[in-house]
């Protein structure tokens, strides 16, 4: 309930802040495991990468953030759960894994981290998307977040990750390079049109 709340306040604010565009929301499956793979230049990066689709997104969130008052309490009601600093704990991954094999929506930036914007991809995305044999819809986040400048979602197809299945972390490395050179690819093909 509260997740549709905020989600419907989120819609209105960034249609006019941000006067937020989407593309290709129709390739996001209406059911089923999905790891949505974006790119991450924003902490403004989570709510509007999920804002538009009809289906909630689970979001990992550094840990600290949950012991805020208040606001820690309501990151678990909009579907946030906890990360320890220094890297993904195993009962993190088992909890994302328990999520997708659930049927849920789980959005990841494969950079890491706004400040690796651009760089490596990390293999969490490609590893958990085969481990619970999930869709992975990559997406471009497109502008910078200026008042009143245009800021652009596209949702890519669907990637075939099949491949790399049977692989081991060299794998895993090259499910990562795919997906983070598409979602590049995606982010130059429509860059140039953000105004």
């Amino acid at each position: 309930m509260l997740y549709r709340f905020f989600r419907g306040i989120f819609r209105v604010l960034f249609a006019v802040l941000f006067r937020l565009k989407t593309v290709g929301k129709e390739n996001i499956p209406a059911s089923g495991p999905v790891v949505l793979c974006a790119n991450h230049t924003s902490n403004l990066d989570p709510p509007v990468l999920g804002t538009p689709l009809d289906r909630e997104v689970y979001y990992m969130a550094k840990a600290e953030l949950f012991e805020i008052p208040v606001f820690g309490a309501i990151l678990k009601k909009i579907k946030a759960f906890p990360v320890k600093r220094g890297g993904v704990s195993k009962e993190s991954i088992r909890l994302s894994i328990q999520l997708l094999q659930e049927g849920n929506l789980i959005g990841i930036f494969p950079e890491g981290s706004r400040h690796n914007a651009g760089g490596m991809g990390k293999k969490g995305a490609a590893m958990l998307a085969l481990k619970a044999n999930a869709t992975v819809i990559p997406a471009a986040i497109i502008g910078n977040y200026a008042p009143f400048r245009q800021v652009v979602i596209v949702y890519g197809k669907p990637l075939d990750l099949s491949e790399f299945a049977d692989g081991g972390a060299d794998a895993l490395e090259k499910a990562t390079d795919k997906i983070m050179s598409t979602i590049r690819a995606m982010k130059a093909e429509y860059e140039s049109g953000v105004k």
